[in-house]
């Protein structure tokens, strides 16, 4: 064979090789630009905070093994924002970076998080709001009717004040922070239950902040008087944390306090005559619906029978929903809420603590 003839049987050789590497490459890999596969089964979880109780200890316990039983092969990415905005929106990007086919988000910031969930549905994932109604093009939403917690917080408060609840009955109100959307619903349906029954004499935003929520105490003490005030609403536990340690503090004691969430520091406040009321949101449905929605929308399934109806969020866009019913929570039906669906047991409500306080209430 001479030279010639031998570069063009390499050269042959060298093209057919390099095709047949090409082939198996695409076969194999199937990847997009970002380098992730695209039948990628990955599905993110990010959580707004690691403050409040409930996210780590059942949301996302629960959204993963819901996951798991729904679909063995999915992979569950998780991270939390630490209450940082800016930090979510790089978690979020990060997680569509690395393929994360459907984004299920519990909004930090509602509005800042709505380019970031635009970004990712522009490059095909799909994003559900959790909790939290996130503005952008999210294809469905989970959550409780959050103007009816408000209601039901406020007619708790109401019907602990029994017949002090009066027009002159002065009420101090700490709400959630204004940059979550639920924090206007629970206020929106407590002024429902609270205007014109009694007098809301200061109100404030908590911003979701035991410390926070503080501090506006004992404002409201300074302003209206520790003797002048007949009850607070906290739009949640953990304010209601640092209302109740004000107002120990204040040697202010026997009025209604409200809350939400049923974090078992709320019941055990309950239990011991410090908080009247939280309201019950169970966590296991609604991770469980969310997880059913984001493995759906995985598998290109219909989502419509899960989200029954539609809600609209503060960008102006129509969501698909499912909004679960709460329930309030008081001294008498403790065992009948949170005991009952196994969110706590006695034991763990009534430690060494609140053993006499749980004996009176009847929870032995």
């Amino acid at each position: 064979m001479n030279a010639t003839m031998r570069r063009v049987v390499i050269g042959a050789t060298a093209v057919s090789m390099a095709l047949s590497i090409a082939a198996c490459g695409k076969a194999g890999d199937d990847k997009d630009d970002s380098g992730s596969t695209s039948d990628s089964k990955s599905i993110g979880l990010l959580l707004p905070d690691n403050v409040t109780a409930r996210y780590e200890k059942f949301d996302r316990p629960y959204f993963e093994d819901k996951v798991k039983e729904l679909c063995s092969d999915c992979d569950v990415q998780y991270a939390n924002a630490a209450a940082d905005p800016a930090k979510q929106a790089q978690q979020m990007s990060s997680m569509v970076t690395k393929g994360v086919k459907v984004i299920v988000i519990s909004a930090q910031d509602s509005a800042a998080i709505k380019s970031s969930i635009q970004s990712a549905v522009n490059k095909g994932v799909k994003v559900i709001a959790y909790d939290r109604l996130a503005q952008g093009p999210v294809s469905a939403y989970v959550s409780f009717d959050n103007v009816k917690v408000g209601e039901l917080q406020g007619q708790a408060l109401l019907d602990a004040l029994g017949d002090k609840a009066t027009t002159k009955s002065k009420v101090v109100m700490i709400n959630g922070d204004d940059a979550d959307p639920n924090a206007g619903q629970f206020k929106e349906g407590a002024h429902k239950a609270l205007d014109g029954k009694v007098d809301i004499a200061y109100e404030q935003s908590g911003l979701w902040k035991d410390t926070v929520a503080a501090q506006k105490m004992s404002a409201a003490i300074t302003q209206l008087g520790a003797k002048n005030i007949a009850g607070v609403y906290a739009a949640n536990d953990g304010m209601a944390g640092g209302i109740a340690n004000t107002l120990k503090g204040a040697k202010i004691s026997g009025i209604p306090l409200t809350g939400q969430d049923a974090e078992l520091a709320a019941i055990q406040r309950i239990v011991a005559g410090t908080q009247s009321s939280t309201v019950y949101k169970a966590y296991k449905p609604e991770a469980d619906t969310a997880a059913e929605l984001a493995v759906n929308l995985l598998q290109g399934k219909d989502i419509k029978s899960l989200a029954d109806t539609t809600v609209t969020s503060g960008s102006g866009d129509k969501v698909q929903a499912k909004l679960l019913t709460p329930v309030s929570v008081t001294k008498e039906n403790i065992k009948d809420t949170v005991v009952k669906d196994g969110l706590y047991t006695v034991a763990n409500i009534c430690t060494a603590e609140f053993a006499k306080a749980c004996k009176s209430a009847g929870l032995e």
